[in-house]
């Protein structure tokens, strides 16, 4: 598993570069077709190749990832590859390239893989606008799925997740001279300013929802009034009646200054998972692994998709360890087997239980 690591690792997958995450594709399917024998299919999309593969028979479970990372090319240079002191670290050794080596070989120690799916997409990172559909449709045809993301903190898995959206509010004024006429101008930066205070006034963290102004830009010189200005908003749910909510406040929105226009772009893409969705999972889950946690998580996966349509899911099956997003990102080495071998009689559980309605 650890070479199998490396191999991944040591090419680069930054969401939106198709060059590198076709040579990403290309080698996840490598892995896979050298692990679990058959074909790996390249899915192309306008996101980037996507990676699915098929132990044949009618499908029963979907084991579901990613290949692309957050991190720009020529991290590795900076962060290579290295295992010591019972850690992995490199860009993507946890979210998710881990949960990826561990789920192909839990299944390589299995003697059957008829019903098993996997796929792995492009663009998760980034909103998985061109393997929704897709991942839509496989979890819809196999009926259960076991998402190999990062484990929770303190090797849980994720039984929940909040909805996710990010909305970008665009105000668009009347440039003027600061000092000699700054009343014919419009000032797309107040306008912004109190978009802001209002949108933050959203929240309702009593019962889940975060609504947080992260990105805002305005202006071009410092003697001109700003004719435009854009805020960029994260947004968390639990529930579709707070997405509704949300969205509708959003759409809602007015300028205070006369001439000030707003354009609001946006919506709650990632639905919420509920964590009735994965209780059946997790019950199995934890006769195989006594003591196992659950923890509903503020962060997105494309769980969220698959338990939205009903589909039984499992999230955070992969790797343990932390820092996702970060230069100290680590997988521990020690859990690998335990992990892989969760996956493993996850999958054997749902094959032998009842044949679906």
């Amino acid at each position: 598993m650890i070479e199998d690591l490396r191999t991944l690792v040591e090419v680069e997958s930054p969401s939106r570069d198709l060059d590198a995450l076709r040579e990403s594709a290309e080698t996840v399917a490598a892995v896979v077709e050298a692990r679990l024998g058959g074909r790996a299919v390249l899915v192309d999309s306008e996101g980037g190749p996507h990676v699915h593969w098929s132990g044949g028979g009618t499908p029963r479970v979907l084991i579901l990832g990613h290949h692309d990372t957050v991190f720009p090319l020529g991290t590795l240079a900076r962060r290579p590859f290295l295992v010591e002191d019972g850690r992995a670290t490199g860009p993507g050794v946890f979210d998710m390239l881990g949960g990826l080596v561990q789920a192909i070989h839990g299944l390589a120690s299995l003697d059957d893989l008829s019903g098993v799916e996997i796929l792995v997409t492009a663009d998760e990172e980034v909103g998985s606008r061109s393997s929704r559909a897709l991942i839509e449709e496989r979890a819809l045809a196999c009926g259960a799925v076991l998402v190999v993301e990062g484990a929770a903190d303190g090797g849980g898995v994720k039984t929940g997740r909040k909805g996710c959206g990010t909305f970008e509010v665009s105000v668009a004024g009347r440039a003027s001279h600061a000092g000699l006429e700054p009343a014919a101008g419009v000032n797309a930066l107040v306008e912004a300013a109190h978009q802001v205070l209002a949108i933050a006034e959203l929240g309702r963290p009593e019962v889940g929802t975060t609504v947080t102004p992260t990105v805002a830009s305005a202006g071009t010189l410092d003697n001109v009034v700003p004719a435009a200005a854009t805020v960029v908003v994260d947004v968390r749910v639990e529930s579709a009646e707070e997405t509704r909510r949300i969205e509708s406040a959003f759409a809602a929105l007015a300028p205070r200054l006369d001439e000030a226009v707003i354009t609001v772009r946006g919506s709650v893409g990632r639905p919420p998972m509920p964590e009735s969705a994965a209780a059946g999972l997790f019950a199995v889950a934890q006769r195989l692994l006594p003591g196992l946690e659950g923890r509903a998580v503020g962060g997105g996966s494309d769980g969220n998709f698959t338990a939205a349509l009903g589909v039984p899911t499992l999230d955070g099956l992969g790797a343990v360890g932390g820092g996702a997003h970060a230069d100290h990102e680590y997988l521990l080495v020690a859990s690998m087997v335990e992990r892989a071998n969760l996956v493993a009689g996850l999958v054997d559980a749902i094959r032998s239980a009842s044949p679906r309605a």
